[in-house]
């Protein structure tokens, strides 16, 4: 009961993570390519949000229900994949990081925009060229 308890939670934790990783991306892209800042402010807002609730929390769980699967079936961490999909989690953990803050930044700079009333300037296309970049390998 406890494995397939923990192995739901498992599944669920990678279809919200990778579903709200998806979601999000696009959304924010979509408002990006509109040009219009109080678009992309409005967006980038639930956006921010909506990776903080859903993307982190299935963030964090995800490794964990991993780590507590492996014990159950006793499966070491030195086995070739688990290490391997250690190696790729840290990747696209260290790459989603700087991703939500550069949304952020995106977001606030778009605020910033529609408050002065001046198109979206060269620091919110940069930051909005690193978060594709690096959005790619945090997919």
């Amino acid at each position: 009961m406890t494995y397939l308890l923990v192995k739901w939670v498992h599944i669920l934790s990678s279809t919200v993570l990778f579903g709200f990783g998806a979601g999000t991306a696009w959304y924010l892209w979509t408002a990006h390519r509109s040009g219009d800042p109080t678009t992309i402010a409005s967006v980038g807002t639930m956006v921010v949000r909506a990776d903080w609730i859903f993307t982190g929390t299935s963030g964090v769980v995800q490794p964990v229900s991993g780590l507590i699967l492996l014990h159950l079936l006793g499966i070491p961490l030195t086995e070739s994949w688990v290490l391997a999909s250690i190696a790729l989690y840290l990747l696209a953990f260290a790459c989603w990081v700087p991703v939500v803050g550069l949304q952020i930044r995106a977001r606030d700079l778009a605020r910033a925009a529609v408050s002065t009333g001046q198109p979206l300037g060269p620091d919110y296309h940069r930051a909005m060229r690193l978060w594709f970049i690096l959005g790619w390998p945090a997919f």
